[in-house]
């Protein structure tokens, strides 16, 4: 029988407690599989501290870290930007951003009041030199903490930023980047950033991060593939029919119209997002779960994509755009795309013939993430027509909103009067079947750069290799005029993204 914990005692340090989802909540111990490992000491530098991600994200992360236990006392989160500003006109500002982005429920004041402790605040103009010595003075003021840099900024500034660390002798042996994407706009641009970045840092201190990569689903595929002897034997072209990677958002452009219509969906979101996770699905078994062991199978994926070029690109792309996007943007003419789909193949002996179709975009029905393996049909019926159809089995992998796995099989319908058939899913949502609440990617990763694991980051020759096949995507796009075909927001894209897939004889899947 499920039982009331006891009430939970304040985090020992040092100690692994228990990733409770909420006081008074009820537990069963058979799921009592999630502890958490606390770090030692550290400073996290944020530049860009008054921006967007760290209210969104960054913050709130912390936030459950401290509710969790597992920030040491010591800690410190150095807020840094341009705008002039105290330490307590920051800690107000992380009150109302915390309060605006965990729920109610989670919200704990004197949690709260701890983190804001932890806050500190210096105006720092990462273009000259205003600031740098007062951040050095700070820093300087625990020398052996582990330094973590996150560049909250926009790309343009990463190089800038790195060399002002350096500069102002900040960049001790301890001390990690982390940068955002994008790095670049193509691989061009992309060269240029990872070689200012690595004039200051080694390729084992930067953390290039990609927030797909903390979902627990993203885990769990690894999990389910080389975790348990069922899948992994089917994983193959022999099994899988073909392979689906949706990324749907509901919400327009908002407030990033300046960024996204110099970037578009393919860049946005194809070139690290949908990359990464087709790499996750079709890489081979890494010898073990080491950061570079599972880059370099990653990376031999990207290196075998089938190039796309203007002699196939309108038979094996799709650009749209949403209606309204232009009043969104407050322009007259852009021909930036905010949906993309693509036929994807990857040309090894596992995968042959089999396609990956990926597909983004904004103003789409709702938001969703998932990952769809579809395996072939069974060779013969021996139920009859009136038993119904047989449909192949599917296993989806949800990322968002609600992160789980569902296995859609077939199976009786119960009940006397002959044999009928029903395609049911077994489906499990890991927030309901662990009684833990479903951390967010940036809680994982923040705290994985701190105790120096590399493995759900990416490396630069992986972002490299994803732009040497976008580029010539983009080429072919800009050779052949293909132009970014208007959709009704609401609708899943230009009609020509169903036919893109129902040319092959298949159906995107679109489960409400």
């Amino acid at each position: 029988m499920p039982r009331r914990r006891p009430a939970l005692e304040p985090a020992v340090r040092g100690q692994n407690p228990i990733a409770w989802s909420a006081p008074g909540d009820l537990y069963n111990s058979r799921f009592m599989t999630s502890r958490l490992i606390p770090v030692e000491a550290f400073d996290l530098v944020v530049f860009g501290a008054t921006g967007d991600l760290a209210r969104r994200k960054l913050l709130p992360a912390l936030y459950h870290h401290e509710l969790n236990g597992q920030l040491p006392a010591s800690v410190r989160i150095i807020g840094a930007a341009r705008k002039p500003m105290t330490t307590d006109e920051f800690r107000r500002a992380a009150r109302s951003a915390i309060e605006t982005h965990v729920p109610a429920s989670e919200l704990r004041a004197d949690t709260l009041e701890r983190l804001l402790g932890h806050l500190r605040y210096v105006p720092v103009d990462v273009a000259t030199n205003a600031g740098w010595s007062e951040l050095r003075a700070l820093l300087d003021a625990a020398p052996n903490a582990t330094r973590v840099f996150y560049l909250a900024t926009s790309p343009q500034l990463f190089g800038t930023v790195c060399e002002r660390i350096q500069a102002f002798e900040l960049d001790v042996e301890a001390a990690r980047v982390v940068v955002e994407k994008p790095i670049g706009k193509s691989l061009a641009s992309a060269r240029l950033a990872n070689d200012a970045i690595a004039r200051v840092f080694p390729e084992d201190r930067v953390y290039r991060i990609d927030h797909y990569l903390g979902k627990e689903t993203v885990q769990n595929l690894l999990a389910l593939r080389f975790a348990n002897a069922l899948f992994e034997p089917l994983w193959n072209s022999d099994h899988v029919d073909h392979v689906q990677i949706t990324v749907a958002e509901a919400i327009g452009i908002e407030e990033r119209g300046g960024y996204y219509d110099g970037a578009g969906a393919l860049r946005d979101m194809v070139q690290n997002h949908l990359l990464q996770l087709l790499c996750l699905v079709a890489m081979e078994p890494p010898a073990l779960m080491d950061a570079d062991a599972v880059r370099d199978e990653k990376l031999k994926v990207l290196k075998v994509l089938r190039p796309i070029a203007s002699s196939n690109v309108g038979e094996l792309s799709v650009r749209g755009q949403y209606q309204g996007y232009l009043a969104d943007l407050g322009a007259a003419m852009s021909d930036t795309e905010t949906f993309v789909a693509i036929k994807a193949e990857v040309l090894t002996w596992r995968w042959a013939g089999v396609p990956f179709y990926l597909r983004t975009g904004k103003c789409l029905p709702r938001r969703m993430s998932e990952i769809v393996i579809s395996f072939r049909p069974v060779p013969h019926n021996i139920f009859g027509a009136a038993a119904g159809t047989i449909v192949p089995n599917r296993l989806v992998l949800r990322l968002q909103p609600d992160e789980g796995v569902k296995l859609w099989l077939m199976i009786k319908d119960p009940g006397p009067g002959g044999m009928r058939l029903q395609h049911v899913p077994l489906d499990m949502s890991f927030a309901e079947a662990f009684g833990v609440r479903n951390p967010d990617a940036y809680e994982r990763l923040l705290l994985d750069v701190v105790r120096g694991n590399q493995t759900l980051f990416m490396r630069r020759d992986e972002v490299e290799a994803a732009w040497m096949w976008i580029d010539p995507l983009i080429a072919a796009w800009q050779a052949t005029r293909q132009p970014a075909l208007p959709y009704a927001p609401g609708s899943w894209g230009p009609s020509a993204a169903q036919e893109l897939i129902e040319r092959d004889g298949r159906h995107w899947h679109e489960e409400a």
